[in-house]
């Protein structure tokens, strides 16, 4: 019981001198990843450099006691530091602390809907963001993250929030372009894509070994920091207009708690879900497809509760919204990390940097930030996945197409909303019609399949028809319909069998329509019979008077069905 709550219980008994030294080293580097990524994701987030810091130290040692995974690194992220900025730019603040009190608050309601929905093993909430709409949303906020980087890349003053608006301001401003920023900004992303895509074979040319080439090259952006800082520092760039981080304040942060205002809270309510959501999910997703690599399980309830820790944790230390990363996760994985203690000595390597390096920033420009957010977003935005989608289903098409347009030109809360609720209305259209088959028996077998698609035996007094589909309140009358029409068609039939191998549910309302078929049935001198139900579904209308007042029998196959019934006169 307590190695369910404190997951930490489970793998700290067999912690020895190796693992220690494999979390150190994977520690070490995911620090440095990691260092210019939080600096980064504030300013996505409109918030001061440092506090991408404060979001990397407390959150990370409060996952390593409360996470299941033992590789993912929390923290910053591309899209959730994008819906903060969504959220808190709706608010109308009027100064910085405002603005950052909000972000602290909106992190500590994102984590207390975490801890709740893990306590109440609410996990499969998660389950109404489709796949199409999840990957529709991400390589949306990607083309907008990379957007909205573009005016510290120019140098020019860009307002808005959506594609339109920052397209029209960068057009608008294009004649104050900073020629300098600009050319310190294209050459960062420049040397970023080559390491990302040379460097490591590159490395193993000059004999490294591939493991080890592969973590050198995800340190790319430390490098691109370093340069950029001394090339700023050394010509004193910033008196040509070069915009720089400027003065970070050096030391750990400090104690900080939520606004405790109602109304500020309800104005968050509804951002703090969508991305409590939106945040679990890419985290549950990256530990799964982790821990499958090493054989290993995670918890999805207990990750809800060492998120909802972890957010909590960033408000209490002047954070914003955390999550588990993707890009860090891998290098955390690939450089060995064994347990989520190589988490917490991140975190100490974040605040060691937070007490020591922040001074040694004041020269890191704006552009240099631009560019890591760039590549590192571009590798979100996947188009071929839109047209794989299409291709095979044109209604997730449909709700990833509606996710991507809206979030691009209205905004991520209501691109992501309007695809859940049209990817749930879809499902409910689908849903409603469901598939069935008219079938008959495979001559010389014990098998029945659809009639349309096979040679098959049948039997002018038997109609047998096969639903592929729980049934509910949605598709009930449907069934209904669908039965007399064959029966309508049909003035010899005298049996009408319901093959259910592939239903798992009847609530009430489908109940109450199979009494009415049966009874319409019944009184047209048909008969009606149901094969292959399920245990679950049986004991279900057990409990009803349905079984009762059938008119026909429940056959435990269809072929002991076909076998009864096949050239009979009504039983």
């Amino acid at each position: 019981m307590f190695k369910q709550c404190l997951p930490f219980l489970d793998w700290t008994g067999a912690y020895n001198r190796n693992t220690l030294t494999n979390d150190l080293v994977a520690a070490v580097i995911v620090t440095v990843m990691l260092i210019p990524q939080s600096l980064a994701y504030a300013l996505l987030a409109g918030l001061p450099a440092e506090v991408g810091l404060y979001a990397s130290i407390l959150p990370l040692v409060a996952y390593a006691l409360f996470g299941t995974s033992r590789t993912l690194a929390v923290g910053p992220v591309a899209v959730v530091s994008l819906m903060t900025a969504a959220a808190l730019g709706n608010l109308g603040l009027q100064t910085s602390a405002e603005y950052l009190a909000a972000a602290i608050t909106l992190a500590f309601l994102s984590g207390v809907m975490l801890l709740l929905m893990g306590v109440f093993r609410l996990g499969l909430c998660a389950n109404f963001l489709s796949h199409p709409v999840i990957s529709g949303f991400i390589t949306a906020s990607g083309i907008l993250i990379a957007a909205n980087q573009l005016k510290h890349i120019l140098g020019v003053e860009v307002h808005g929030n959506y594609l339109v608006d920052i397209t029209h301001s960068l057009w608008q401003q294009r004649e104050t372009t900073n020629l300098i920023t600009l050319a310190l900004g294209v050459t960062t992303m420049a040397f970023l894509f080559w390491v990302k895509n040379n460097l490591k074979p590159m490395l193993q040319r000059f004999g490294m070994s591939p493991h080890l080439a592969g973590i050198v090259a995800k340190t790319g952006p430390i490098l691109a920091v370093m340069i950029t800082i001394l090339i700023t520092w050394g010509f004193d760039l910033v008196l040509i207009g070069v915009k720089v981080v400027g003065e970070v304040p050096t030391g750990l942060p400090s104690l900080s708690l939520p606004v405790w205002d109602l109304d500020l809270w309800k104005q968050l309510l509804t951002s703090a879900l969508l991305i409590s959501i939106v945040g679990f999910v890419e985290s549950v997703s990256v530990a799964q497809t982790l821990a499958a690599k090493r054989r290993q399980r995670i918890t999805p309830n207990q990750e809800l509760i060492g998120l909802g820790t972890a957010n909590i944790a960033a408000s209490l230390s002047g954070g914003f919204p955390v999550t588990g990363g993707f890009s860090r996760s891998v290098v955390n994985f690939e450089a060995g990390a064994e347990t989520p203690a190589a988490g917490a000595f991140t975190a100490v390597g974040i605040a060691l940097a937070a007490l020591f390096i922040t001074p040694l920033i004041f020269f890191l420009p704006q552009a240099t930030l631009a560019a890591t957010i760039i590549v590192a977003v571009l590798s979100l935005v996947n188009l071929g996945v839109i047209r794989r989608t299409w291709n095979y289903s044109k209604s997730d098409f449909a709700a990833m197409f509606v996710t991507i347009v809206l979030t691009l030109l209205v905004g991520v809360e209501l691109g992501i909303t309007a695809g859940v609720i049209l990817s749930i209305m879809l499902h409910l259209y689908r849903t409603s019609r469901p598939h069935s088959a008219l079938v008959g028996r495979v001559p010389g077998t014990e098998h029945f399949r659809n009639v349309d698609r096979h040679d098959v035996e049948t039997d002018v007094g038997i109609i047998t028809l096969r639903v592929d589909e729980s049934l509910y309140f949605a598709n009930a009358r449907y069934l209904e319909d669908r039965v007399y029409d064959l029966v309508m068609l049909n003035q010899q039939a005298r049996h009408v069998v319901l093959m259910c191998p592939a239903v798992n549910l009847i609530d009430a309302s489908a109940l109450e329509s199979l009494e009415t078929i049966n009874r319409r049935l019944s009184d047209s001198g048909v008969r009606l019979h149901l094969s292959e139900v399920k245990g679950p579904v049986m004991d279900q209308l057990k409990r009803s008077h349905f079984l009762d007042e059938l008119s026909g029998h429940v056959f435990l196959s269809q072929f002991d069905a076909w076998t009864k019934l096949h050239g009979t006169v009504p039983l």
